[in-house]
């Protein structure tokens, strides 16, 4: 199952789900995303549709079966991952704790989510 016709996109989905993690949208956070917008897409993206966009697809996506969606992704955008490797993990620890606090369950979504970028990334190398 993939949803994301870019691995930007996906990215930019990822990001929307750790800072929904805490079942919270702070605008911290939403700050913090629009920041990594900015280096993640072109300039002349407009960034505030395109988050807005983001979090619209991740409200409407059925929550159950995202660990689906994101190992899905991660195998169709195996070429595209590079993007990974340029502070992917510091980006996302930005976003979760830009409220000032990371939540418990904040933790577990980063952890579930590095599960599943080494197991893909564990596949790629077989």
């Amino acid at each position: 199952m993939v949803i994301h016709s870019t691995f930007k996109d996906f990215i930019l989905f990822l990001y929307v789900h750790m800072s929904r993690a805490d079942e919270n949208y702070d605008p911290y956070e939403m700050a913090t995303i629009k920041k990594k917008i900015g280096g993640l897409f072109e300039k002349d993206i407009d960034i505030e549709k395109k988050l807005y966009v983001a979090i619209r697809e991740y409200n409407s996506f059925d929550h159950s079966k995202l660990p689906t969606l994101f190992n899905a992704s991660f195998k169709h955008f195996d070429q595209d991952q590079s993007v990974l490797k340029n502070n992917f993990y510091s980006d996302l620890n930005e976003i979760i704790a830009a409220d000032g606090k990371v939540e418990a369950a904040e933790s577990k979504a980063l952890e579930a989510l590095k599960e599943i970028i080494e197991l893909n990334s564990r596949k790629g190398l077989q």
